[in-house]
């Protein structure tokens, strides 16, 4: 039978690995929402941003600043975690960054949909803006949310 010290040792070490692997899953986010929001930051300086309608320019701005959220919450554990160092407070920490990292992929997948929406809308019409801006909104809650959420469920569910 295991010691108490034991018990609390595999514990710590679980919590080591699944901040980890969170800290992992959100190395290989940020350099796409980097991307995306330094394209975004060049936008208005390029010669035909004058040519763009109301309605684009407020897509640009709504996308803007979805890719801005995305990239605070997807940083915000590591500045968290900087903060609480040492503080004894992982399981918090995990839960915490769990939610933001959550909240960052919704903030992105809106912003890769809008940034979607904003040149199909200046390249094409409006109802194909529309019909690909939700088809790809539609892909990305599927994949990254359904998809995961799905399977949760019916884990739950049979066990």
């Amino acid at each position: 039978m295991p010691t108490p010290s034991e018990i609390a040792e595999d514990e710590q070490e679980r919590r080591n690995r699944q901040l980890s692997e969170l800290l992992q899953e959100l190395r290989v986010a940020m350099p796409g929402v980097q991307i995306l929001f330094a394209f975004l930051l060049a936008v208005p300086f390029n010669q035909r941003f004058g040519e763009t309608t109301t309605f684009q320019r407020d897509v640009y701005l709504v996308v803007l600043l979805c890719s801005a959220v995305a990239a605070a919450f997807f940083i915000a554990p590591t500045a968290y975690h900087r903060i609480m160092f040492e503080q004894g407070d992982k399981r918090r920490l995990i839960r915490l960054a769990t939610g933001m990292a959550v909240l960052g992929l919704a903030a992105l997948a809106l912003a890769m949909s809008g940034a979607i929406l904003l040149v199909t809308d200046f390249l094409f019409d409006r109802t194909t803006a529309w019909i690909l801006f939700a088809a790809s909104l539609g892909l990305f809650a599927g994949l990254w949310f359904v998809l995961g959420g799905l399977r949760r469920a019916y884990k739950e569910l049979t066990e």
